[in-house]
């Protein structure tokens, strides 16, 4: 008898349809959570923030943000480190010494690969997610990308920086 392999647990189908939406979007580039409930077509902004907390810790959640571009609070240093080695536009806050918030108008992606176009969803949405979008769904997503549809433990353990591709 071999050694038993620790718990798993498996990921709800939704939440793998976020996480692979959270992976596809690229460095410097942003989506709302509208955004993604959209392109899934099913859900909405809550829902996904919710698979997010609960099982994106391996995954880029900075680039998943809130349609008015404010930072994730409690996390807003973490992610502004990322959005600074990434490139990912900023404006200044509000007033002096605010946190900056995401320029969504140059920083949300539109669906398009790395270097094809500039990257910008299509103008006059102001970043409130209400207006219909470009997007084009990335070609793989979930077990059709051939990753497993089991990403460790949910919720705080995932933090732990420990990939999901580690997991046979």
């Amino acid at each position: 008898m071999g050694a038993m392999a620790g718990p798993t647990h498996s990921l709800p189908e939704y939440a793998d349809r976020v996480l692979t939406m959270a992976e596809q979007i690229p460095p410097g580039r942003v989506l709302t959570y509208g955004d993604i409930a959209g392109l899934l077509g099913e859900g909405g902004p809550r829902q996904v923030g919710r698979a997010l907390a609960l099982y994106g810790g391996a995954v880029p959640w900075w680039r998943v943000v809130r349609a008015d571009g404010k930072l994730l609070p409690g996390h807003e240093r973490r992610a502004l480190e990322h959005y600074r080695a990434e490139g990912t536009p900023l404006r200044a806050g509000a007033g002096p010494g605010d946190t900056p918030r995401l320029d969504l108008k140059r920083a949300r992606w539109n669906g398009d690969a790395p270097g094809d176009g500039d990257g910008v969803a299509s103008a006059g949405d102001g970043g409130g997610g209400a207006a219909a979008h470009r997007h084009q769904l990335p070609a793989s997503s979930g077990a059709a990308a051939g990753r497993p549809s089991v990403r460790g433990t949910p919720g705080k353990g995932r933090a732990t920086g420990a990939d999901w591709r580690s997991v046979s």
